[in-house]
């Protein structure tokens, strides 16, 4: 089977080389405890993780570091940590559930959603809420907006920049921050994959930085990129810091040795390979003669090509958005296993109602015949439905598709040897 799937977008993990690096550093390390046995403000601490902190604070170009045990923690940490009685909460549409877990524990009252990747909504949530607001409008009280560097189910990147001279141009004064949750973007955009903040040279506009190392590190953890002030607040008042257990020594191991692959420029080549195979996958599957009249048919569509000119950043996230309201999007997935692809399909509420896809991850490792075999692959599912949608409208009836009854025959045998009937 072709992992379409997995976080394990450079290969560290499939390769093993993460793993071998990872007992590398076990056995340099006499005498670790598996456990921290404490949370940072008692035993968990250590002079490992303070040194590893500090190696990651200089690798992304941020005055501190604070380790967590994942994204999830770190994300809930911040929002309950950092927004204060008084401030407002801005965020995109389009943000990671645990951002939302966050919020929901914030004392922030105010919290207002803008369009995703929109400057101009942005603006306009910005400006109702500096009237609205006579402590923010006075500077007393702060407004901070969460955007994600790639986001998880869209593929595409935050306009950075310009969300940055908008709330500039709104509070002059500084008093409007940004918190990046850097997931997806770790460890593939930016110098030697430090993210789309080092990527843009915003790590002096950037409050507090969120990244991820599961996914292109093939590691674990997260690491909370901020000032001094910011980490103290964190780790006497962040209520998932406050009440868990530090990072045990090997999460920490397993972090310190995939910020050596990046620092050492070892994964260079697969993060350039990340930028082929999304052209690669764009220029075989727009030239496909099946994909203007799948595209009309509403049968497929990829939101990242509606213009014309090359994104400013290839990521390894790509949505296959299928015919809303339909299941359409669970006969592709269904189409592409059958046939040795893993991906998956993707329902409200994890994206909006109507916006139904398959979401595919490329990796480094993927090559250019299953790419190409990939495209194939789609081709045939996308014609199969247009020759369904024709036999709908002579006949009046509704064929499944091929794999679609395949699947649902193994599920239901499956069921039956199980002694549950459907």
């Amino acid at each position: 089977m072709t992992d379409l799937a997995s976080a394990d977008i450079l290969g560290l993990g499939t390769s093993g080389e993460m793993r071998r690096a990872f007992m590398d550093e076990l056995a340099r390390v006499p005498d670790w405890w598996v456990s921290a046995s404490g949370c940072r403000v008692t035993l968990g601490n250590s002079a490992y993780m303070e040194q590893l902190e500090h190696e990651m604070a200089a690798f992304h170009g941020s005055e501190m570091a604070l380790v967590a045990v994942n994204g999830g923690m770190a994300n809930g940490a911040i929002f309950t940590a950092i927004p204060r009685p008084g401030d407002a909460l801005v965020y995109d549409e389009s943000i990671h559930a645990s951002v939302h877990d966050g919020m929901q524990t914030s004392l922030a009252r105010c919290k207002k959603p803008f369009r995703h990747n929109d400057p101009d909504s942005l603006h306009e949530v910005l400006v109702d809420i500096r009237d609205a607001q006579l402590q923010i409008r006075s500077g007393q009280r702060c407004v901070l907006i969460a955007v994600e560097g790639i986001y998880s189910m869209d593929g595409d990147t935050c306009p950075l920049r310009e969300l940055v001279e908008v709330a500039s141009e709104v509070f002059p004064d500084g008093n409007c921050q940004f918190i990046i949750d850097e997931a997806h973007s770790h460890g593939v955009i930016g110098p030697k994959g430090a993210g789309l903040v080092s990527a843009l040279g915003l790590e002096k506009e950037i409050a507090i930085r969120m990244h991820t190392l599961p996914k292109a590190m093939a590691a674990g953890g997260a690491v909370i990129l901020c000032n001094e002030t910011v980490r103290s607040m964190l780790i006497n008042f962040g209520r998932n810091i406050m009440f868990s257990g530090a990072p045990g020594f090997p999460l920490l191991a397993a972090m310190k040795v995939g910020y050596e692959f990046l620092k050492s420029a070892r994964t260079e080549q697969a993060r350039a390979r990340i930028g082929h195979i999304g052209r690669l996958f764009r220029n075989k599957m727009t030239s496909h003669p099946v994909w203007e009249q799948a595209q009309d048919a509403r049968l497929l569509r990829v939101p990242l090509w509606d213009g014309d000119e090359e994104p400013p950043f290839w990521t390894p996230v790509l949505p296959l958005l299928t015919r809303p309201n339909t299941k359409h999007n669970l006969f592709l997935a269904f189409h592409l296993q059958m046939h040795g692809f893993i991906a998956y399909p993707v329902y409200f509420p994890v994206v909006p109602k109507s916006a139904e896809r398959v979401r595919l991850i490329f990796h480094s490792f993927n090559t250019d015949t299953e790419i190409e075999t990939l495209v194939a692959v789609i081709g045939a599912w996308a014609e199969e439905m247009l020759e369904i949608d024709q036999e709908k409208g002579a006949l009046g009836g509704i064929r499944l598709p091929v794999a679609a009854r395949q699947a649902y025959n193994m599920m239901a045998a499956t069921q039956i040897t199980n002694g549950h009937l459907a």
